[in-house]
């Protein structure tokens, strides 16, 4: 069980790193004006932003009957689905220019005010994160820890990745950031496939 939970921390990472959004747009610009190893230290601002929307998100999560639970599980998969649509249409319409450059000083703080005001963390911790970190609480505090852990731990990693590739785009070429996008299709639509399972199934 506690693999099943670090696989879906390591993998929802991938998938929410490589889907092109404003933090992502913000390491692009930065990785390629000042190079990917100045701005190493911007990919742990999620790890500064989400903190508030966790505690937030699970202190309403927590005093709510469990079939709300359920039903967010269902409006979770149905999101993630939504989001492999929208992952889809990127790699359809990929080009160089998707990800468009930001011209902002490189700050942490900057980077941790785009990423708070970004919706994306709010909408995956209340319809994704947070009813599975409950239920992986639930059964074994680990579990939750794990999930966690695997989850942002990978984020860190995968970041760090995304960076070396933007700043070195022009050699490689479009072709991989594509595969990557490609990628994410198949990792939501998995995601938002499991999640509604597991919402009919705990109502049955």
């Amino acid at each position: 069980m506690m693999m099943n939970y670090l696989l879906f921390g390591i993998t929802y990472a991938f998938a929410c790193v490589v889907q092109p959004g404003p933090f992502q747009a913000f390491l692009f610009s930065q990785s390629i004006t000042h190079g990917w190893r100045k701005t190493i230290p911007l990919v742990f601002a999620p790890l500064l932003s989400d903190l508030p929307v966790i505690l937030f998100v699970l202190l309403v999560l927590t005093n709510v009957p469990h079939e709300v639970l359920g039903l967010l599980q269902l409006f979770g998969g149905m999101f993630l689905l939504y989001l492999a649509y929208n992952a889809y249409q990127a790699w359809r319409a990929f080009n160089d220019t998707l990800i468009p450059a930001i011209a902002r000083k490189q700050t942490v703080l900057k980077a941790v005010l785009v990423n708070l005001l970004n919706p994306n963390p709010y909408l995956g911790w209340s319809l994704v994160m947070g009813p599975m970190l409950l239920k992986g609480w639930g059964e074994n505090p680990v579990y939750g820890i794990v999930l966690v852990a695997g989850f942002y731990g990978s984020m860190v990693i995968y970041s760090v990745g995304m960076l070396v590739l933007f700043a070195s785009a022009r050699n490689f070429g479009s072709r991989v950031s594509r595969a990557s996008i490609g990628i994410s299709v198949l990792a939501f639509a998995a995601f938002g496939l499991y999640q509604l399972w597991s919402g009919v199934a705990g109502f049955l």
